[in-house]
């Protein structure tokens, strides 16, 4: 659990998250506009990702909650019922996408950081994966994907600091090749850029 007094926990299932996704729009808009995503999102492309995420079978969103008010969040889906293009990558590699859940965005405001909310996200996904079973059977394996950026890159803050090891720390590694891309607007751009993403995967 977080470190942190008053703060709470849920994992939002079925129903449940639908009324929830606003405010993890909110979040994705506000958290990745830092480097390393410079996203310069809109609240009417969120609103309509995230509705095509919540359909998808065993999604789930856990929300960290300060009273109220949403100050954190993580969601995660069967990989070919959230980023179904992304399948073909794990087939190339010998892996059955249909057996691979696959973690989304964990955004976090920034006086909310440092206090275990990372961890515990994590902790409820690989939970709920592990309660979850695909048509061919239990998944096999949990992932996500990171940003590729270039340590040389200008706009690179000097307090940045890669979550590498916390995810190595984890049983997550990298997975040699296995790249995939997503296109958003990034900020001061005019239009929308592909950016590469690197897969981590761990065994479950």
């Amino acid at each position: 659990m977080p470190a942190m007094p008053g703060l709470r926990i849920e994992a939002l299932t079925g129903p449940a998250i639908a009324p929830a996704l606003a405010e993890v729009a909110r979040l994705r808009i506000e958290v990745f506009r830092e480097w390393p995503y410079l996203y310069d999102g809109t609240l009417d492309y969120e609103v309509s990702y995230l509705a095509g995420f919540a359909s998808a079978t065993d999604a789930v969103v856990v929300a960290a909650y300060d009273g109220d008010r949403m100050i954190g969040a993580a969601t995660a889906a069967p990989l070919t019922g959230h980023t179904e293009a992304f399948g073909a990558l794990f087939a190339k590699r010998g892996l059955d996408p249909d057996r691979v859940y696959y973690c989304g965005e964990s955004v976090v405001l920034p006086a909310y950081r440092g206090k275990g909310l990372g961890s515990a996200f994590f902790d409820r996904r690989e939970e709920h994966a592990r309660s979850c079973s695909s048509a061919k059977g239990p998944f096999t394996h949990i992932a996500f994907c990171s940003v590729m950026r270039s340590a040389s890159d200008p706009r690179v803050l000097a307090s940045y600091r890669p979550l590498d090891a916390f995810w190595i720390k984890r049983g997550y590694r990298q997975v040699e090749g296995l790249v995939g891309t997503y296109k958003w607007k990034e900020i001061g751009a005019n239009v929308e850029s592909m950016n590469q993403m690197q897969f981590w995967m761990m065994a479950l």
